[in-house]
């Protein structure tokens, strides 16, 4: 039975980039050598690295705009910790929009004051707070573009002076914005790009080498850009399935391109949701993710029903975090809007046999 894949993390892959890089693990480009065993330093990996590094910033249009990009280690909840080290040196300012902002902040913490610029804890982070006053004596600004275990996501970046700083694991590739606004754009691959084990930095050269602090060498995004990500061993086969992930984009026109796609996906789920009485969304719908759809019953006397026909559909990883309960599409670059309607299908068919 073909399942459709809905889960949250790690992320669906397009099957031609599953393809090539199960080809790879075996023999890498007629080379009698498997990409798994090959060293990160001879030119067929440096070949990938770059392609991957240039890939990266060409879809963003940072190409020639003075960014790294950087594919590191220890997925977003790392770079908590290293974009403090490289940028906090006195104050800097969080939208704490969930899980990850509160992730972000505590370590933030351990190296500077951190002001909680606004939150939507109040509501159990269903939405986006908006107008909150930013100071402009600030280091830099974090917030998290998209929030994947309560369905939320900017629309509109935060008007500010200072360096925006973005975890952006959830939908990066998946819209349209202008990149450089920010300074520092981060993601764990395994959200919307690639396989676990990478993580994916965008750094803007002007805001290296700022903080007075001395920096332990793998925290240090220079040292890492000098190195061009290869300061210590590179998650080899991390960095070359994204760097097919991001090829692939790039041959269906670009992240242009698939944004319209992922809008009809988001039309498609969100149309259902509220039309059908028998379920509820659970984010406010000026800021509903297309990324991740969060639902629930309206009653939950339909529970077994629902999860039992969704299981003979083939749907795959659509029960929701435990903080908000009830149910998640994760609808990311790869998923095909056939399975978008498997899932509506499905509750439709419930909304007739209530």
């Amino acid at each position: 039975m073909k399942k459709h894949n809905f889960s949250a993390g790690p992320c669906i892959l397009p099957q031609s980039v599953m393809q090539q890089a199960a080809e790879a693990v075996v023999e890498l480009d007629n080379s009698g050598l498997s990409l798994i065993e090959i060293s990160h330093r001879s030119p067929a990996f440096v070949s990938i690295m770059d392609k991957a590094t240039s890939l990266a910033l060409e879809l963003l249009g940072l190409e020639g705009k003075g960014y790294q990009a950087l594919f590191l280690q220890g997925g977003a909840s790392q770079q908590f910790l290293n974009v403090a080290y490289n940028l906090l040196e006195n104050k800097a300012g969080y939208a704490n929009t969930g899980t990850w902002s509160t992730k972000a902040m505590k370590e933030a913490k351990l190296l500077g004051e951190v002001v909680e610029l606004s939150s939507s804890k109040d509501a159990n982070f269903n939405y986006i707070p908006k107008g909150f006053d930013i100071p402009s004596d600030l280091d830099y600004l974090h917030i998290t573009t998209n929030n994947t275990i309560f369905g939320t996501q900017y629309k509109a970046l935060p008007e500010t002076s200072v360096p925006l700083v973005s975890d952006s694991s959830s939908d990066i590739f998946s819209r349209s914005l202008d990149f450089s606004k920010f300074a520092i754009l981060y993601a764990g691959a395994q959200k919307n790009m690639g396989p676990a084990g990478a993580t994916l930095v965008i750094v803007k050269d002007e805001v290296l080498g700022k903080v007075s602090r001395q920096i332990p060498s793998m925290l240090d995004y220079k040292i890492h850009a000098d190195k061009e990500s290869m300061f210590n061993t590179p998650p080899v086969f991390a960095v070359y399935t994204s760097m097919l992930n991001l090829e692939w984009l790039k041959n269906k026109g670009g992240i242009a391109v698939i944004e319209k796609e992922n809008d009809a996906k988001a039309a498609l789920m969100y149309g259902e949701i509220d039309r059908n009485p028998l379920f509820n969304g659970f984010a406010a719908t000026e800021d509903r993710s297309n990324m991740n759809a969060t639902f629930t019953l309206a009653d939950e006397v339909h529970k077994e029903r629902f999860e039992a026909m969704a299981k003979e559909a083939g749907l795959n990883g659509i029960n929701g975090h435990r903080s908000v309960g009830g149910y998640r599409a994760s609808m990311y670059n790869a998923l095909p809007i056939e399975s978008v309607q498997v899932l509506v299908d499905v509750m439709k068919t419930l909304e007739q046999n209530a």
